[in-house]
């Protein structure tokens, strides 16, 4: 919680929320009194409705989630998209939000990202989704449950290859925990040990687009160096440790850039 969010939740009229029960346990943390509208994934439209007729009176109203962000993943969309429909003002007040939470210490590429979400819980519709991201050059991020991990596991393996990945859990709470590794060893630690709680699985992009990638981050500090007047040599050892390669792989790699310029 930030000290704004704080002060936004003690002025709204109303606060809109998953579960009126736990929003309740975190308002009376930090003593705050206020109305609290009942605002999950079965009666959003529903809702909607009535924080548009509240907004229209000039009310004002403050909409959280269980965890992390509203309309990431979680309710929110419909009560945003009324509220802009009737001319109200939208604000974002920052928070967490567990994919970005978990990007950030992955180890994995944050230069393009794609996020997609939870995973189908039928696996053939699981199947279709990871065949559609298989190609996308970007970090892949999705959501899954405690009791579908393992199988979700499986068919990203088996769809996408054994890739570089992370599996993320119960983040900012007492037990978080990040796997690092290939898809098949937090696979294996996933049988071995059956994880808790709301995970966020992380795969690095295909080895095809992540290859070139690399060779492109890697002539670009090389050049860059060589700008700078830096001896080739001493260039191209530099490039090598800032692009988490050999100098001997570097040197094969720009060989063959150089080549296809």
């Amino acid at each position: 919680m930030t000290y704004r969010a704080v002060d936004v939740l003690k002025l709204a009229d109303a606060i809109a929320c998953e579960d009126t029960r736990r929003t309740g346990k975190l308002l009376k943390e930090f003593g705050i009194e206020g109305r609290l509208i009942g605002y999950h994934e079965h009666i959003e439209a529903e809702k909607a409705e009535e924080i548009g007729e509240l907004l229209k009176a000039g009310g004002s109203v403050a909409l959280v989630s269980d965890a992390g962000t509203p309309g990431i993943a979680d309710p929110g969309f419909r009560a945003v998209n009324k509220a802009l429909e009737i001319g109200a003002s939208v604000v974002p007040v920052p928070g967490p939000a567990a994919f970005v939470t978990a990007l950030s210490v992955s180890g994995l590429p944050t230069d393009a990202v794609f996020f997609g979400g939870f995973l189908p819980s039928k696996k053939g519709e699981r199947i279709r989704r990871l065949s559609e991201s298989r190609n996308i050059p970007a970090t892949l991020v999705f959501y899954e449950t405690p009791h579908r991990i393992e199988q979700s596991l499986e068919d990203c393996l088996e769809v996408l290859g054994d890739r570089d990945a992370a599996l993320a859990r119960e983040l900012t709470k007492i037990h978080e925990e990040c796997l690092r590794g290939s898809l098949s060893y937090i696979l294996a630690r996933v049988r071995s040990e059956p994880p808790k709680g709301e995970m966020v699985i992380l795969i690095d992009r295909t080895a095809k687009a992540q290859s070139a990638n690399r060779d492109r981050d890697l002539a670009d500090v090389y050049e860059e160096l060589l700008e700078k007047g830096v001896d080739p040599k001493r260039a191209l050892k530099q490039a090598a440790k800032e692009s988490g390669l050999s100098r001997s792989e570097a040197y094969r790699r720009l060989h063959i850039h150089d080549g296809e310029k």
